[in-house]
């Protein structure tokens, strides 16, 4: 069995696959040594992949490494099943290859728009073999707490469903600017790739995918295992 880890920038995932069939999955602000162990216990895992966008911290690699015959850490130097053509691979984020691995895994020789709704909102483009390069926006929270610190009287809101737009209070003008900005901005993004190349799949994954999905004009594929899919995809191209 194959045990797939990803620490992202606020939660992290952790997931057992058996070959290709996921067993279990579970996320996390934090996980502890002792949660690792009980819900990797019952498994024989024979090898595991990590992928951190933060520096790795060295229990975690202790820990997976524990009677585990082999770890990948996942990196600009790893086996890929697609040709990047990024011109900074050792910049490019892991989350990020493994999130086009996964669109290659379900839509290989194809044209994929893949966003991946995060921390920060993720464009890229898989043509085919080739991943062509993408673009990095900040995401619905980061622009919450932007508009809070670099502001004097500004307070800091959260994601909600509920606001009017225009808004009629301060509240409401900042959930209504920021959602709404957002929502612009993926429907324009898909709108320009859908125009320029016919037949273009668009998917979404990432936490706030889901509140966004709905927002979204065009036909847009919610796959919120995309990740963890393509690290497990990624795991078993380089073992």
């Amino acid at each position: 069995m194959n045990l797939i880890f990803e620490i992202g920038n606020t939660t992290n995932k952790l997931a057992v696959y058996n070959k290709q069939q996921k067993v279990i999955s579970l996320k996390s602000k934090e996980f502890t040594c002792e949660e690792i162990q009980e819900k990797i216990a019952s498994y024989n895992i024979e090898k595991g992949i990590i992928c951190s966008v933060k520096n790795l911290p060295e229990y975690i690699f202790d820990l997976i490494c524990v009677n585990m015959p082999k770890v990948h850490i996942l990196s600009h130097k790893s086996k890929l099943p697609f040709n990047n053509e990024y011109e900074t691979p050792r910049t490019l984020g892991p989350d990020r290859l493994a999130a086009i691995a996964g669109a290659y895994l379900y839509f290989r020789g194809e044209k994929v728009l893949i966003i991946d709704a995060g921390s920060a909102i993720t464009y890229d483009f898989l043509s085919g073999n080739n991943y062509k390069g993408g673009n990095i926006s900040p995401g619905l929270s980061m622009r919450f707490k932007a508009l809070h610190k670099f502001t004097s009287k500004l307070p800091l809101v959260s994601i909600s469903q509920y606001y009017s737009n225009p808004a009629k209070n301060t509240i409401e003008a900042l959930r209504a600017g920021v959602i709404t900005g957002v929502t612009y901005e993926i429907n324009e993004y898909i709108r320009t790739f859908v125009k320029k190349y016919k037949g273009i799949k668009v998917v979404i994954t990432g936490g706030d995918a889901e509140f966004l999905t709905s927002r979204i004009i065009a036909k847009t594929l919610y796959m919120p295992d995309l990740v963890i899919e393509g690290l497990n995809y990624i795991l078993e191209y380089n073992v």
